[in-house]
């Protein structure tokens, strides 16, 4: 499909800059095939769901992966600045510099400063191990494993969206706001915004209720925020992240499912990485690596019944997959609804719950 077909014209002032609270109380946009759109609230799950209906909620941490640092080649030294985006191995990360053009291989890098505070780490270094085009280096740590990722919380800024982090300052409180309140698995640089609509009281009453919660990781990479730069879906080269669902997770997932349950991914990234594990097969199977699952209309779902969304970037993979979920025609009139009504966007915006086009 061409890419311009999932293009929309969004007001400025429909783009969240800080999330409603408490956060359950956001906005909830239902979306059923054939049926009228409804307006609801996120604590409206608690009316909508039913005993035996499972949630599959995204596990992972977001990391504070923004590092300003300094740049040295021999005597010259110049302020550089990257966004952590996926990680390779234990002391190496892939990262969009700003600016790339001040960066070649095996030149050395400096996070942080001298400090005789003893709390603080020092500084954190590293190498340019590789630029490519695009922004994007190959960045080797001098730490590795747990010691690398508490130098770059030590050391990081939370990685807000462009689209807010352009609009306004990075803030205490993002730390708290950008984070699921089950978040447990360090290794995101973005949240699986879906999930911070969740409050501990509302997880409580969904479980009262019959509702199951089964957790799974995808680390979500900075690339979910790239945009589509060809004209035809065809041509797109989606980014990889990593993901995992262990085996006693799949069985579960199935033994709901064959009772009727109904499977609910809270997000994208957990619908990603759950139709991911059932591609091969047609049935959900344990999985542990990395997915560039790329989703658009035509695509057969074979894991997720119903997906809780919130309202993504025009002409996005992400806007394509909701298409491609709920249909692509509903989706239009669901998204020309929320924005004449006032329905906040992106990261810190509303939801939606949207079903399934074939259930």
């Amino acid at each position: 499909m061409r890419v311009d077909a999932f293009d929309f014209e969004l007001p400025p002032e429909n783009i969240a800059l800080h999330p409603v609270e408490p956060r359950d109380a956001a906005r909830m946009l239902v979306v059923r095939p054939g049926g009228p759109l409804e307006d609801a609230r996120v604590t409206d799950l608690l009316r909508i769901l039913r005993r035996g209906d499972l949630l599959v909620v995204n596990d992972t941490r977001v990391l504070p992966a923004e590092l300003h640092g300094t740049r040295t080649r021999g005597e010259y030294r110049a302020s550089v600045s990257f966004n952590l985006h996926k990680r390779v191995d234990d002391a190496t990360w892939l990262a969009f510099a700003r600016p790339a053009k001040r960066l070649k291989a095996g030149d050395r890098l400096s996070f942080g400063q001298e400090t005789d505070n003893a709390c603080l780490l020092g500084t954190l270094e590293a190498s340019v191990a590789a630029v490519e085009e695009g922004g994007q280096v190959t960045l080797n740590f001098d730490l590795s494993g747990a010691y690398l990722d508490e130098a770059i919380k030590a050391f990081g800024a939370m990685p807000l969206p462009p689209y807010i982090g352009l609009k306004r300052a990075l803030e205490e409180r993002d730390k708290t706001d950008y984070q699921t309140v089950y978040a447990r698995k360090d290794g995101a640089v973005a949240a699986p915004t879906a999930g911070l609509h969740f409050t501990q009281a509302l997880l409580g009453q969904l479980a009262d209720l019959g509702v199951g919660i089964e957790r799974v990781t995808l680390h979500v990479g900075a690339g979910t925020f790239l945009p589509v730069k060809v004209e035809d879906t065809e041509d797109h080269v989606m980014h990889a992240e990593w993901g995992e669902i262990p085996a006693e997770v799949v069985e579960r997932i199935c033994a709901a499912k064959a009772k009727g349950g109904r499977i609910v991914a809270v997000g994208t990234t957990s619908l990603r990485l759950l139709e991911s594990a059932s591609r091969a097969t047609g049935t959900l199977q344990p999985f542990s690596g990395d997915t560039d699952i790329f989703i658009t209309p035509g695509y057969r779902f074979n894991a997720v019944d119903m997906l809780m969304t919130n309202f993504h970037l025009p002409r996005s993979t992400l806007f394509m997959l909701v298409s491609a979920f709920a249909g692509y025609d509903t989706m239009r009139a669901a998204y020309r609804h929320a924005i004449d009504s006032g329905y906040r966007f992106y990261s810190y915006g509303d939801a939606s719950l949207l079903f399934r086009q074939d259930s």
